[in-house]
């Protein structure tokens, strides 16, 4: 059966966005789209990504990073973090005091908020040595709080210091299963804050992303 609500739909549509232009309104742009779960998107965007060597750590300083950043009366980020990745979490005001947090780099549980680390995806020090020590310290904290992006993640205290500062091509999760999401979820990152890659470390989020079929990174 023939229908002319689509021409209608097309019409209405133009109608508003002539509206807003009388108006003055700017529609805002939309977020950038995530990765899609068999790691296409991430390819691409890893192949946008320029390569260089690691720059140097002269002047580098966590405080040069401002975090973690106040979301309420006495809470910050952390605990934002912390409510958005556990269960069955216990507030005292918005301060996180108890829960459960399963830590998806090598499947440890932590009942306590005090065993909880709240990972950079892109450690601090390699955006340092990728490009953000030419940022100021107001853009590295936008980069250091960075809720919107997968840039901060509740894992396991021991997984966080194992990792320390290393890119994808010195340290992988112990837990294979989540290496796909780990690879698109860093590309993300870098890829947004048009930081750079090493060739050793492209090599291995390219490998990385190989192994990715579609739906394994959900």
């Amino acid at each position: 059966m023939r229908t002319t609500s689509g021409p209608r739909v097309a019409v209405a549509a133009l109608a508003a966005a002539l509206t807003l232009g009388v108006a003055g309104c700017v529609p805002q742009d939309e977020p950038e789209a995530s990765p899609s779960g068999g790691g296409g998107n991430a390819v691409e965007q890893l192949g946008q990504l320029t390569v260089a060597t690691a720059g140097s750590m002269k002047g580098y300083s966590r405080n040069h990073f401002p975090h973690w950043r106040g979301t309420g009366k006495n809470c910050d980020v952390r605990d934002s973090i912390l409510q958005r990745d556990g269960k069955d979490v216990k507030l005292s005001g918005c301060n996180v005091v108890g829960g459960r947090w399963e830590s998806v780099y090598d499947g440890r549980s932590a009942a306590d908020p005090s065993q909880v680390d709240i990972d950079h995806m892109v450690p601090l020090a390699n955006a340092w040595r990728s490009g953000a020590d030419e940022w100021d310290d107001a853009k590295r904290g936008d980069f250091a709080n960075d809720t919107t992006r997968p840039q901060l993640l509740a894992v396991s205290a021991s997984s966080n210091r194992s990792k320390g500062d290393q890119d994808p091509s010195q340290w992988k999760p112990a837990n294979r299963s989540y290496w796909c999401k780990y690879a698109e979820s860093w590309v993300t990152v870098k890829h947004y804050w048009r930081l750079t890659v090493t060739s050793a470390e492209k090599a291995a989020l390219t490998d990385m992303l190989g192994g990715c079929t579609v739906g394994s990174a959900s």
